[in-house]
Order: structure tokens, then sequence, then C-alpha cells
């Protein structure tokens, strides 16, 4: 068997396609069917299934899959550490969750552009486990996302926080009397709030199920922005981050609500693969900007 066999086969089980497989070895799609030809062959066993549409692998493909892609890996980090000594080039795909973005990322890539002027940062936005599941699948370098602080990270996976993200509960100025509420006491104002695979809604839907209670959703949409001025035009409660509720234009139409049962916050994390190389000094700068930003923002609510 060949490396160049591994990677073929790692290729069109990430993207269940040949065609896909083909265009990002760039080889044409007959190569690569003879390449997993012959590597079936090597080992003498079938590895995919040939008659499922996505393409998919047979229960022994799944194991060996594992297998090759830990090789492809190693190989990659390979490559890296001979090259360390020339300056950092190409891509680095990164992942970032929204809020982050929204937050830190603009100032992160300008000190990445000024550290290292050769690499070109390409940046794709998420929620949180989907974007982790695309650096295990090695189609990112790396992400910044929002996690528990607790998380535990699969052994592939490397990762540190860079600081925590507290929520608040807002509403409609003015609409609400200035005391503590709780879950219960907000359950007919209902919620404003993002799509499902938030980590925000997923924590409140956890919270408010604790206690017997389902999810009242007034509306669903992506933008902070949009979402604190529904709130502030009485859609609903809304549940954001405190700094981007602190840089607002809707700010002065938003209320704080104190809510005694529900302490939302989250830490930001950036999780890399085991096997990045020399990548990571790239990442080192992206991870000191982000966490100034975030303290920054901490610092300036306190003001």
């Amino acid at each position: 068997m060949k490396l160049e066999e591994i990677e073929a086969f790692v290729a069109v089980v990430r993207s269940q396609s040949l065609s896909q497989a083909a265009d990002s070895l760039a080889l044409t799609q007959p190569a690569v069917t003879r390449r997993i030809q012959n590597f079936e062959e090597a080992l003498g066993v079938e590895l995919l299934d040939r008659n499922t549409k996505p393409l998919k692998t047979t229960p022994m493909g799944r194991v060996v899959y594992e297998q090759c892609r830990a090789i492809v890996r190693e190989v990659d980090a390979l490559g890296h550490l001979v090259a360390d000594d020339a300056p950092l080039a190409g891509v680095l795909r990164l992942g970032v969750a929204q809020t982050v973005a929204d937050v830190a990322m603009l100032k992160a890539l300008h000190a990445l552009r000024c550290a290292h002027p050769e690499l070109r940062a390409r940046v794709t936005t998420g929620w949180g486990n989907p974007l982790l599941q695309k650096v295990d699948e090695a189609e990112l370098d790396a992400v910044i996302v929002l996690l528990p602080t607790n998380r535990a990270l699969q052994e592939t996976l490397a990762g540190e926080t860079l600081g925590e993200l507290k929520l608040a509960v807002v509403a409609q100025k003015g609409s609400l009397k200035k005391r503590a509420y709780t879950l219960a006491e907000c359950q007919s104002y209902g919620w404003v709030l993002n799509p499902d695979g938030c980590g925000f809604r997923a924590g409140l839907q956890q919270a408010l199920a604790a206690k017997g209670y389902t999810l009242k959703l007034n509306l669903e949409t992506l933008g902070t922005e949009l979402q604190l001025g529904l709130v502030a035009d009485g859609v609903g409660l809304g549940l954001v981050p405190l700094p981007l509720l602190h840089n607002s234009v809707h700010a002065a139409q938003l209320d704080v609500v104190p809510i005694t049962d529900f302490k939302p916050e989250i830490a930001v994390w950036i999780v890399r693969s085991r096997a990045l190389g020399k990548m990571q000094s790239a990442l080192a700068v992206l991870a000191e900007s982000v966490e100034q930003s975030f303290k920054a923002a901490r610092l300036s609510r306190a003001a």
C-alpha cells in the first residue's frame, strides 16, 4: 500500500464523493478510483459500500478510515516539522463562532497579517460543535468557539480557554419593573433567540427543562443587532453577550433583567488539531489578540 492510496481513501470518505475527492486532490476521478481499488486489494477487504449514495464506508472501512486519518495527520505534522525555518505562508483555515467574530476577529486578523504577512486566513463562521467536528475531520486547522469551561475535548484535539463570556437577559426598556425575576416569571414574555444549534439557546432550554418548562420562542433569527432591535421593539426577551450589548446601537432602549435562577456564562476557546505543526505560532497571535479584546470588553463595562 502507498501513502497516496491512503490519502485518496481519506479524501473520499470525508467528501462522500469520488468527484469531490478528485477535485481536492487535483486528480481525475478514474485516478482516485484506481487508488482506492489498489488500497482495497492491498488490504484484502472492501472499504466502501458502492451501492449507497452518498458513498459510505463498510464497517471495516470505518475502522480503517480512523487509522488512515491518524496517518495523514502525522504525515502533515512531519511536513510542518521539516519546514519550520520557512516563513509561514499559504492558508490558515479557521472556524469562528459568530459572537467571537463580532467582538474580536477584526483586530485578531489584523494582528495576524502584521505578524505573518505571507499567511492568508480563510474564516468560516458557525456553531461550536459542528466547527469542532470540522477540525477533527481536518477540514479546518483550528476554531475559536464558545464552549463550557469544563468541556472535555477529543484526544485528537488540543485547546485552551481565552476568557469567560457573560450573557445578559434583556427586555424592552421600561417593560418590566426593576427587580430580579425567575425563569418562571419570564415565561409569559417569550424569547427572541438564535436558530437551533446555538449554545446560548441550548443552555436556556436546559435550564427551563430542569424546572419543567419548555422554551417559548417568539422569533428566531441570526444577528445580534437584529435580535436586540426586536427586543427593543417589544417582541420578547433576549439573551446576549454583554460585550455586544454594551456596543449595540439599541443599548439605550434595553434593560438588563436580573435572573435569580439562571446565571449564563460560557468560555471562549481556541481549539486546534494536535498535528498542526508550525501554524501554532499563528494561532498564538490570534489567541493573544482575542483574549485582549474580551478582556478590554470586560474592563469597559466595569468602567
